[in-house]
């Protein structure tokens, strides 16, 4: 059974935004799957470009290890997503808007991001995820 664009979105995000589980990730990505980060810059931490699910899995288990114990989760309760469908019933775009609690007084952030992605059979066959480099670093 094929997955809704809305099911594959949500897996993604859960596998590796907020459980950080590098197999659950790359799982959700075809054989051949890429995983873009065009406006990286090459030095960053988190990956440009990773092709296939074996060097997804590897490049995000250890950027995950290199995360901090308290690295900051977003809020979900204060987050939102848009999911747009297009022409291409394999292409799907989503406008996010994470909103990571305030600490110490400070004021909540938010930040906005726009994913592309193309799917093959129910799995991400390409996912070009575009977000402000400095987060990431």
């Amino acid at each position: 059974m094929s997955r809704t664009p809305q099911e594959i979105f949500e897996r993604c995000v859960y596998a590796g935004t907020l459980s950080h589980d590098a197999d659950a990730f790359a799982e959700q990505f075809t054989e051949d799957g890429v995983l873009e980060a065009p406006l990286q810059p090459a030095d960053a931490a988190f990956p440009g470009r990773l092709v296939g699910r074996e060097q997804i899995r590897t490049e995000m288990a250890a950027y995950y290890a290199r995360q901090p114990k308290d690295h900051r989760r977003p809020n979900l309760e204060k987050s939102g997503y848009v999911l747009h469908a297009t022409a291409d019933p394999d292409v799907f775009i989503v406008e996010i808007d994470t909103v990571f609690d305030g600490e110490g007084g400070e004021e909540d952030e938010a930040v906005s991001l726009v994913q592309i992605f193309r799917v093959r059979d129910g799995k991400i066959a390409r996912l070009r995820d575009y977000f402000a480099p400095d987060l990431m670093t």
